[in-house]
């Protein structure tokens, strides 16, 4: 299925059952790579890829069903997405070494990158990474929440084949939340909560100009499928992180960020990972919550320059 938005300001790389979106801007070596959180795309870099790109390479995607990608096999898991980055890094000629900047879900699929790929990695950048043995063996709440966000993701399918999420989208855009509100809870049969929201980016915060383009692109079936798949599948990425992830860390540069709002499950977790490298880093991003590329990019950014200027001196 072709994206019906604005033009897409990278371009679309077949991969061979599919063509995905990368956008590079930027020259220089190492690559950095960007991957999103679990409901988001390569928008959510938006306060970050122009920073990074003065110093170096630096590249967005979009997974499959997500911005300007098409659909893609399903199931939608970690392994399989990360497999699909590399086949687009290699038929985009995009050139490692790599940096992987990965928030969230995207942690995931750059643990399993770095895994399998190890040759082609320089660095890591991990950002409230989705913490992999909380939802391989998930508890009654996490069961319930998956199977809730999975339905959800089903009714939004419904929604944007019938025009429903093109309406409501018109609803926001004019400013009428309370109605958009009403009719999301008509089509989710009253089970969409304030906090389901969490899993798209905060749009507000996004620059002016990305907002149009992400509204129009919560309206396709494309993306409401990936999404559920992903959510669905969450315990299978989870376990292929557990029994692949991480073999070759040790030897990595490695800045694992947390939000000031993290609890303190989620702060020993993230000092735990940058602890698996000799050249670890665990940070906190002041005043920031899960959102920290949007909410403290300054940071992501300064860490991320931080590993490229280690990496070039340890070349020179």
């Amino acid at each position: 299925m072709r994206t019906q938005t604005r033009r897409p300001p990278g371009r679309l790389v077949d991969i061979g059952t599919h063509r995905l979106h990368v956008h590079c801007v930027g020259e220089g070596s190492p690559t950095v790579i960007f991957d999103a959180a679990l409901g988001a795309s390569s928008l959510s870099w938006s306060l970050v890829h122009p920073a990074v790109a003065r110093v170096t390479r630096a590249c967005t995607y979009d997974r499959a069903g997500f911005g300007w990608s098409e659909a893609g096999p399903l199931p939608r898991t970690a392994g399989r997405i990360a497999d699909e980055l590399h086949q687009l890094l290699q038929r985009g000629a995009v050139p490692a070494p790599y940096i992987l900047v990965g928030h969230s879900y995207g942690g995931l699929v750059m643990r399993l990158f770095a895994s399998r790929h190890a040759g082609d990695v320089a660095g890591l950048v991990l950002i409230e990474p989705a913490i992999p043995e909380e939802w391989a063996e998930p508890t009654a709440e996490q069961q319930s929440s998956i199977r809730r966000g999975t339905r959800l993701c089903r009714y939004g399918v419904g929604a944007a084949r019938s025009g429903i999420a093109t309406v409501i989208s018109l609803l926001v855009n004019l400013g009428a939340i309370p109605i958009a509100r009403a009719l999301v809870a008509l089509v989710s049969r009253g089970t969409l909560r304030r906090d389901d929201e969490v899993i798209l980016a905060p749009i507000w915060k996004l620059p002016s100009e990305a907002r149009g383009v992400l509204r129009k692109m919560w309206t396709r079936p494309q993306f409401f499928q990936a999404l559920g798949s992903q959510i669905e599948h969450i315990c299978q990425s989870a376990t292929e992180v557990l029994n692949e992830a991480d073999a070759d860390l040790a030897n990595l540069p490695v800045i694992v960020i947390s939000s000031t709002a993290a609890h303190e499950r989620r702060l020993a977790a993230d000092l735990a990972l940058a602890q698996r490298s000799k050249q670890g880093r665990h940070i906190v991003a002041s005043g920031s919550g899960h959102w920290v590329p949007l909410d403290a990019p300054q940071a992501v950014t300064d860490a991320i320059v931080e590993i490229v200027q280690h990496i070039r001196g340890r070349q020179a």
